[in-house]
């Protein structure tokens, strides 16, 4: 009898994470980019210029992670701004990257409504810039996002691009669209890799 409560429990909480992360998705602005190629799990994709707020931690992945969306929160949410400041919608995905060895880079993208002319000026240690625009190979994966699935995927992406002639361009990148409160199985997660031009 105890089994049955626990898997109706848990169903039902798989129920609950599902629905929040449907919501997520039709509420959250992400930034649109042209499909390319599409195999499986993997795509190529054309993505605009972006602009993006970034900053940077040293110290391990996940902590240089909280200590910077925290961070990047505080900016887009008016925290460190004067009261009544403008609040920026969040949207998805996070991305992440290694720009040396320890020391992590994370950029929110901004909505595509603003500019960096129009986006409420940011704190000295936040950073605000456009990406140019860009090709990006990516493979898609559920999963908390552990340093194990990341290097797993982005090991795949490496040979899928292999396989079909495509050239680096840069590092890895990790693109993270859910919230923590999303179950595991239900969030998504990316590796991008830059593409060179032919």
């Amino acid at each position: 009898m105890k089994a049955a409560r626990w898997i109706a429990a848990g169903a039902g909480l798989a129920v609950v994470g599902a629905a929040a992360a449907y919501a997520q998705y039709r509420q959250t602005e992400q930034p649109d980019f042209a499909l390319v190629q599409a195999e499986g799990d993997f795509e190529l994709r054309d993505y605009p210029a972006l602009v993006v707020a970034e900053v940077t931690h040293t110290g391990s992945r996940e902590g240089a992670s909280g200590a910077s969306f925290r961070r990047l929160a505080a900016y887009i949410f008016a925290q460190d701004r004067p009261a009544g400041g403008e609040k920026i919608a969040m949207t998805a995905p996070v991305l992440q990257d290694e720009t040396q060895p320890g020391e992590w880079r994370m950029r929110f993208v901004m909505p595509a409504k603003y500019t960096l002319e129009t986006l409420p000026p940011a704190p000295s240690d936040i950073t605000l810039t456009q990406m140019p625009a860009r090709r990006m190979a990516a493979v898609r994966f559920a999963g908390n996002g552990a340093a194990r699935d990341l290097a797993l995927m982005e090991a795949r992406l490496r040979d899928w691009m292999r396989e079909a002639g495509l050239m680096p361009a840069g590092e890895a990148e990790f693109a993270f669209y859910d919230a923590p409160m999303v179950p595991g199985p239900l969030r998504r997660n990316e590796v991008l890799i830059p593409v060179a031009a032919k």
